[in-house]
């Protein structure tokens, strides 16, 4: 029989893994071509995979709820369409993915006449064992390449996942414990365990190369890990307490808010903005707006002023990559979006050529499909800076984090009435006057930007806003 292969997509850019929410059909059930057969969360992003051909689901790999990376096969169809109930005939061919291992297999060699009854036990329990070891063995490609960096035996392994799969955090936590120099094994008795000579170790020519292995090798391993995976300290549960395990989007955003503040040092100044214009502006234009049906909030007037503003700082519209800076050719930007609960960073791409009712539509259209699970997968992926608005909540001021791969965020605070000093344009003499004031908070990866370009950049966000263009 031909089997198809279902993997997990990557359904963007940067999304490594992906979750099963629910399978759609059961092993033994018919599909159609293009039919869906599982729902996956990868990002946030939720979706249904389509088989890619029509047949039998004879095998699923991926139970409900695993999380495993993209490429990871999730199921086996078989396109002639007959489920072969009876995995175990012998003349059965056994995928990769199977767990079943041939007596033949189990015991390759036969025990002389006089020992058949306890070797007859002793077989059946090493074919069983090693058809345990067989599942176990089984792992991701990126469990596959950390093993073999630190020098493990995967087969040594205990492991959490579906059917003793050896998952990334169990071998992420063998290495964290000591255990990642030298190559484990599985526990062998004294009686069966066979003698081993070890291999002499490869020893450098020269102190010189000694020094290059340990300066090259061994940190390039360590900034991977430390860059790319996260593992939270666990406390201990008190009475009375309720322990829940993280839902998809608490556990995503744990991870991306860690790295973002390992991968850049953060540091935040702070402007203080009159919308008083601006107010003036949306009460003027409101009976124009309701005629061609749109709305436009306080948002999207900052949107279209930082969007104008990205291209005078380029530093701030780019991100550091290795030893190099990349000045990104776009302008797109994220904005926060409150799911209650969760937190989810929809994109408006090329922000700079809308005009202010076209990016107060697409806020609004955004913000709506992401409350209802129904963002594309590019939709949120390749923002150059991002806009958090904690402000409608009635913050005064945030200080948000930087998200992995740009440089920059702003953050909005509340717009409230404020008694302020001006000064009369026409006397010169002080007033006090009530204006509508909000602060802002600028986070930036200090690597690319120093505090004299968020400070430039902070007060021609100020002018633009406190003077803003009728024409826009």
């Amino acid at each position: 029989m031909a089997r198809i292969e279902v993997t997990m997509p990557q359904m963007g850019e940067s999304i490594t893994e992906g979750t099963v929410s629910k399978w759609l059909k059961a092993v033994g059930e018919s599909v159609e071509r293009d039919e869906p057969i599982v729902e996956i969360s990868t990002d946030k992003v939720d979706a249904e995979i389509p088989a890619p051909a029509a047949g039998t689901v004879v095998s699923i790999e991926v139970q409900d709820g695993d999380t495993v990376e993209v490429g990871t096969i999730v199921a086996y169809i078989d396109s002639g369409g007959e489920f072969a109930g009876d995995l175990d005939a012998p003349e059965a061919e056994v995928p990769s993915g199977s767990t079943h291992v041939s007596e033949a297999s189990a015991s390759p060699t036969a025990p002389p006449s006089g020992e058949a009854v306890d070797s007859a036990v002793e077989t059946e329990d090493q074919g069983s064992a090693r058809a345990e070891d067989f599942v176990r063995t089984r792992s991701t490609p990126v469990v596959r390449k950390i093993a073999e960096a630190h020098g493990i035996d995967i087969a040594g392994l205990v492991g959490t996942g579906h059917a003793g799969r050896v998952t990334k955090q169990d071998i992420l936590s063998h290495i964290g414990e000591g255990k990642g120099v030298g190559v484990a094994s599985a526990p062998v008795s004294s009686e069966t365990a066979p003698s081993v000579v070890p291999a002499p170790p490869v020893l450098p020519t020269s102190p010189g190369n000694a020094r290059s292995t340990a300066a090259h090798s061994e940190p390039s391993d360590l900034w991977k890990t430390f860059y790319g995976q996260v593992q939270h300290p666990e406390f201990p549960v008190r009475e009375g307490d309720r322990v829940e395990p993280m839902d998809k989007i608490r556990r995503l955003t744990a991870e991306h808010m860690v790295l973002a503040k390992r991968v850049a040092p953060h540091v935040h100044s702070f402007i203080e903005i009159d919308f008083t214009a601006i107010d003036r502006i949306r009460r003027d234009s409101q009976g124009l707006w309701e005629t061609q049906g749109a709305k436009v909030s306080y948002t999207a007037f900052v949107v279209w002023a930082v969007s104008r503003l990205l291209r005078e700082f380029p530093q701030i519209n780019g991100t550091v990559a290795g030893n190099s800076i990349i000045y990104r050719g776009s302008v797109n930007i994220g904005i926060a979006v409150d799911l209650d609960p969760g937190l989810i960073v929809p994109v408006i791409r090329d922000a700079d050529h809308l005009s202010l009712v076209g990016i107060g539509s697409k806020i609004i259209d955004l913000a709506g499909r992401a409350r209802s699970r129904n963002l594309l997968p590019d939709e949120i992926q390749g923002s150059t800076f991002s806009i958090t608005n904690p402000g409608v909540l009635g913050i005064l001021v945030g200080l948000p984090i930087i998200p992995k791969g740009t440089a920059a965020i702003l953050g909005t605070g509340a717009i409230e009435k404020r008694v302020v000093v001006i000064e009369d344009p026409v006397s010169g003499t002080d007033a006090m006057a009530i204006r509508k004031r909000s602060i802002f908070s600028l986070g930036y990866d200090h690597r690319l930007v120093d505090g004299a370009d968020s400070a430039r950049f902070l007060g021609r966000l100020k002018g633009v806003l406190e003077d803003f263009p009728e024409d826009s």
